[in-house]
């Protein structure tokens, strides 16, 4: 399947989800104020984010306005561009530039790191570049031999220490490994770090001081990963996170598996940082890059 089908597939929980919440809205016949406070709870219940929700109704009631539209069937495609308007960036993906390019994964446990990290490794061999994996995440039990599977899987190299050591001392060993070696792609596991975990938070900083003072010529980019199905804790992740970090894209994850699907519109308003992938199943092959358009499309088809 193509990206749309996979992604049709994978939002079916979603789909349903807003159908159930929203079909009966625009059938109403006449807007009147009840329908726009019942969009506005709909929103809020899609797990949209309740700052999202108030500015899309009120976008959707200066729009009909504007218009001067009267049926509520008018509402849905409406509503759809706007959505696709928050969503839509110039930054889906990632092309590698030329050089050391090396990506930062953070977000908290579970929210699938490592796997993603096996995944965009894929990715970039199938394209002919040259990988290779540090695991930095050295608190977590097996993280590192979780790591080393996707690297065995996958056939690229990977950094690792023993369980407890040094997270910066293994970005800086793969940095030196990775001009040594003319790596195209150093993807660098952290630990799931949590918001009130202020040691792991510092570890983060020190990991990116290290890179910019032992590699400050490469392509740095920061990825938030998150996991679909947390709905609007999502979107707090995606602050605190963001605050901690210069975030360059957002991954969301198990996007298949959930109903919730509908926080991606409230975390791309409200942290102003492009979604470039999406996880729409657990094959190797499921990790997507985003498309806004398709995603609405699917949503709402």
């Amino acid at each position: 399947m193509g990206f749309f089908e996979k992604l049709q597939a994978g939002l079916t929980k979603t789909k349903k989800s807003w159908s159930d919440k929203l079909g009966g809205i625009f059938s109403y016949g006449k807007i009147d104020e009840d329908i726009y406070e019942e969009l506005e709870d709909a929103l809020i219940s899609a797990d949209c984010g309740v700052e999202t929700s108030l500015f899309l109704t009120e976008q959707l009631r200066a729009e009909v306005k504007a218009q001067k539209i009267s049926d509520s069937a008018a509402l849905q495609p409406l509503l759809e561009k706007q959505i696709a308007e928050i969503l839509c960036s110039n930054e889906y993906g990632l092309t590698l530039e030329e050089g050391l390019n090396i990506i930062v994964m953070i977000g908290v446990n579970g929210a699938g790191k490592t796997t993603t990290v096996g995944k965009l490794a894929h990715k970039y061999r199938a394209e002919g570049k040259k990988v290779l994996l540090a695991a930095a995440d050295t608190f977590r039990a097996a993280a590192s031999e979780q790591l080393s599977v996707w690297a065995q899987r996958n056939n690229v190299d990977i950094i690792e220490q023993a369980q407890g050591a040094d997270p910066g001392a293994v970005v800086y060993d793969a940095i030196h490994a990775s001009k040594a070696r003319k790596i195209d792609l150093l993807l660098i596991d952290t630990a799931g770090r949590l918001q009130n975990k202020s040691n792991l938070m510092e570890e983060l900083k020190k990991i990116f001081r290290i890179i910019e003072r032992e590699a400050p010529e490469a392509h740095l980019h920061t990825f938030l990963v998150l996991d679909g199905g947390t709905g609007q804790n999502a979107i707090q992740q995606a602050k605190l996170f963001g605050a901690a970090a210069q975030l360059t894209g957002l991954i969301l994850t198990k996007l298949d598996g959930t109903s919730k699907g509908g926080a991606i519109i409230g975390i791309c308003r409200e942290s102003s940082v492009p979604i470039r992938f999406v996880g729409v199943g657990e094959g190797i092959d499921d990790l997507q890059e985003f498309n806004a358009p398709d995603f609405v499309k699917a949503m709402f088809e």
